[in-house]
């Protein structure tokens, strides 16, 4: 056990890291293109945030959160999902008071969740999440739909579709509660006890639920899209304007709730078709009431979340190349005793900005030129007495196997000049 990560957790190794980085970066940039700005959170909280943000009859509550007692006896957990830390940031802080609308993101946010890990869900995994506080239009709403469907396109995702929905908001939800209680009311014995439990607490959850069988009973419960208030409808009716106007297609889906209690009006989810069924890559929603419920003022908010380690499989599923850059732009070789003047050089050429490197083992010359292939720099920089008396150094193309020799002061940008040529 030692030497395991725990169940539910995976290690990001140096091979890897790049691919993480490339995505990351993507994600930075579609970010900054519509003005959000990074927010760092702390990956606890205490437990009462997730219990009056998120909702007690969610499954992230009930059966998925990580909490624990600190030293001090208070109740803890690790955060299971981004949006309630961040609402806690802008009411600690009074962002609220700032100019709105106040835009931000996380990036590579832990989020944990006890549950069965699976393919693309794990115990730890990582979120890159947005949140724009103070826009009640349902321009806020398209425009978070169109940044994760850009940034998707641009990852070179393939067959994403865009599914939305209304859930309402405290006007015109009691209304299609009774409703939905009438209809659960004859098939809720045959649900499972989860649904059992949420069928008078918040029946709206039951149609969250993952079991086939519940899934079957509720296939035709209507819909809240019937009942909207004025508010919400119009609200609905401008969104599918905005995304119609910018060209994406979408669909509607009545079935969409998402999985956290404090949603309001717009729920969506970004879905690509897999050839192990869709799955659902990006999802979101409106959620007019969280931040006075934690104790700030009455502010209409909306944002998404959208798992970093689900993105990187779905791009190997596709066969997406992310490229792979060289660890090393080049590799010091020294023969003889003249190691220390080649670390100098070294420290010269990363104060230029070059990514440069030399042996530290003790190999012999053939050895460390064998290690240079093998770690793939592109160039070799090779001194030895003679180079050492004249003030240069030889480079080598490792590729074309080209050489010349330089004198050293000019080495950097003689490097730079290789790697473009």
């Amino acid at each position: 056990m030692l030497t395991q990560a725990p169940r539910g957790t995976r290690d990001v190794l140096p091979q890897d890291s790049y691919r993480w980085q490339y995505v990351e970066a993507m994600m930075r940039k579609a970010a900054a293109e519509a003005g959000f700005r990074e927010v760092r959170t702390p990956v606890f909280e205490h437990t009462e945030l997730f219990l009056r943000g998120i909702g007690d009859t969610t499954d992230v509550v009930q059966k998925e959160m990580y909490t624990f007692k600190d030293k001090g006896d208070r109740s803890i957990t690790l955060k299971p999902e981004g949006t309630a830390g961040a609402v806690r940031a802008l009411v600690e802080h009074s962002l609220y008071a700032d100019a709105l609308p106040c835009k931000m993101y996380y990036l590579n946010a832990p989020i944990f969740r006890y549950e069965a890990p699976q393919n693309g869900r794990l115990r730890e995994h990582h979120q890159f999440g947005l949140e724009c506080f103070g826009a009640k239009d349902a321009s806020a709403d398209a425009e978070l739909i169109l940044l994760a469907f850009r940034l998707l396109t641009r990852l070179g995702v393939k067959n994403l579709s865009v599914n939305i929905n209304s859930i309402g908001c405290p006007a015109c939800r009691p209304k299609y509660h009774a409703m939905l209680k009438e209809f659960l009311g004859g098939r809720i014995d045959g649900m499972c006890d989860t649904c059992k439990s949420r069928f008078d607490r918040n029946p709206l959850r039951v149609l969250d639920c993952k079991e086939k069988r519940c899934q079957e009973l509720v296939k035709d419960a209507p819909s809240m899209l019937d009942v909207l208030c004025d508010d919400c409808k119009a609200h609905f009716a401008q969104l599918q304007r905005y995304l119609a106007a910018a060209g994406i297609p979408y669909q509607i889906d009545s079935r969409i709730v998402r999985g956290l209690d404090y949603y309001t009006k717009t729920v969506f989810e970004l879905i690509t078709a897999t050839k192990d069924g869709n799955l659902t890559v990006c999802g979101g929603g409106r959620y007019d009431n969280l931040v006075e419920e934690i104790g700030g003022p009455q502010l209409q908010a909306v944002g998404f979340g959208m798992g970093i380690e689900r993105v990187l499989m779905l791009m190997d599923s596709e066969g997406i190349e992310i490229p792979r850059p060289n660890q090393y732009d080049v590799f010091v070789t020294y023969m003889g005793d003249h190691q220390v003047e080649a670390f100098a050089l070294v420290q010269r050429l990363r104060e230029q900005g070059v990514r440069a490197d030399l042996d530290h083992t003790g190999r012999s010359l053939k050895a460390q030129f064998k290690y240079a292939n093998k770690v793939g720099a592109p160039i070799t920089a090779t001194l030895g007495d003679d180079e050492a008396a004249q003030g240069v150094i030889k480079l080598k193309n490792m590729q074309t196997r080209e050489e010349q020799t330089v004198p050293m002061a000019d080495m950097a940008q003689a490097v730079r000049a290789m790697l473009e040529g």
